[in-house]
């Protein structure tokens, strides 16, 4: 039974999240009374949807999933930019329970304390202050069709996973216990252009340690385009800083699940060890900022830089004992390549370091 604390839930965050400490004590606490609203039998704990706001690559699905794997319940991505209002070409938003019960293996009753992460939320936000004079069948649309499942209701869907039809074999749905997390960059929301600046006491951000987190509000997001009906229903607001550089260096190395970590046990299966310098390591994270894809972009940058090195590793790693990628492999692609020892009589001679690995 899941039993643990609030900071033991953080513990666990820290595993695989760098950073974002004001999130992961919100999602902590979410967590922790979300477990007790699955074994309440009163009714009276009710839901806490949450909605995360940040920039690309700050871990926003990484965090909901991990929650979920925390929780050990199933866990379903869907994206808000994909659905549509019912009856028209595109998903209905009843695609997010019929992911989540793929994901239980059709297991309903464990499907329906599960975990929605429904990402580019803010996509399908209006573009206008009023409503649209015309049917806006993936914005508002789709935000009105999410009304209900957010809030918790008995949806009917398709028993065979498939787009509904009148024909079709449905089941019902609770989404009483289903926990939605909604995510989003909600570009220009954080912009300091976009707030008036006071003089003065009344001056609030310079009050706040955290201007970022008082820009996020329901007010700020119905401004930015939610139905005041759909803000109401996340109640958890949490928003999350752009990673720094020293931030996407420990991405890189330190979670359970750094992509370095991953390089060194394919390097290890050709018994071939693999070392990243620290300079390496900054001039990757740095690449990730000018990108501006945080670090969701690291993977593809390295999966670049190690093209060449693990097309080339399988024909000389009888060879090679180590691998090197310093700062300059980046650039050439050609990492410090340390030989195995010769095994010769009367002799003890190092080693001798090269660069290429052709």
């Amino acid at each position: 039974m899941f039993n643990l604390k609030p900071s033991e839930i953080h513990e666990e965050l820290d595993r695989f999240i760098i950073g974002q400490e004001r999130a992961k004590k919100i999602l902590s606490v979410a967590l922790y009374n979300h477990n007790k609203r699955l074994h309440d039998k009163t009714g009276l704990i009710k839901k806490s949807n949450i909605l995360l706001a940040g920039p690309t690559g700050c871990g926003k699905t990484l965090l909901a999933k991990t929650v979920a794997n925390i929780l050990n319940v199933p866990f379903a991505v869907v994206d808000a930019t994909s659905m549509t209002q019912a009856g028209y070409v595109g998903e209905d938003v009843e695609i997010c329970l019929q992911r989540l019960l793929q994901m239980a293996d059709g297991n309903v009753e464990l499907a329906q304390k599960g975990i929605v992460y429904i990402d580019e939320i803010d996509k399908i936000a209006r573009t206008g202050k009023g409503r649209s004079h015309t049917r806006d069948v993936s914005g508002e649309g789709v935000q009105a069709a999410l009304l209900k499942l957010i809030e918790g209701a008995e949806i009917s869907i398709p028993a065979n996973l498939e787009r509904k039809t009148p024909q079709s074999e449905t089941i019902l749905f609770d989404t009483t216990n289903v926990l939605f997390i909604c995510g989003g960059a909600f570009e220009g929301l954080f912009d300091n252009s976009s707030t008036k600046k006071t003089i003065g006491f009344n001056n609030t951000d310079a009050e706040m340690p955290d201007g970022k987190a008082s820009k996020l509000s329901h007010e700020a997001l119905v401004k930015f385009g939610l139905m005041p009906e759909l803000a109401g229903r996340l109640p958890v607001l949490c928003s999350l800083e752009e990673l720094s550089e020293n931030d996407l260096v420990r991405v890189l190395t330190v979670p359970d699940d750094a992509i370095t970590k991953e390089y060194k046990m394919l390097f290890e299966k050709d018994g071939v060890k693999l070392e990243f310098t620290k300079d390496s390591l900054v001039k990757i994270a740095k690449e990730a900022i000018s990108s501006k894809t945080g670090a969701r972009g690291l993977r593809s940058i390295l999966e670049n830089i190690m093209l060449d090195i693990m097309y080339n590793l399988p024909d000389k790693k009888d060879t090679i004992s180590k691998c090197i990628i310093t700062d300059k492999c980046i650039e050439t692609k050609q990492p410090t390549i340390v030989k195995k020892r010769q095994k010769r009589k009367n002799t003890t001679t190092a080693a001798k370091s090269s660069t290429g690995i052709c």
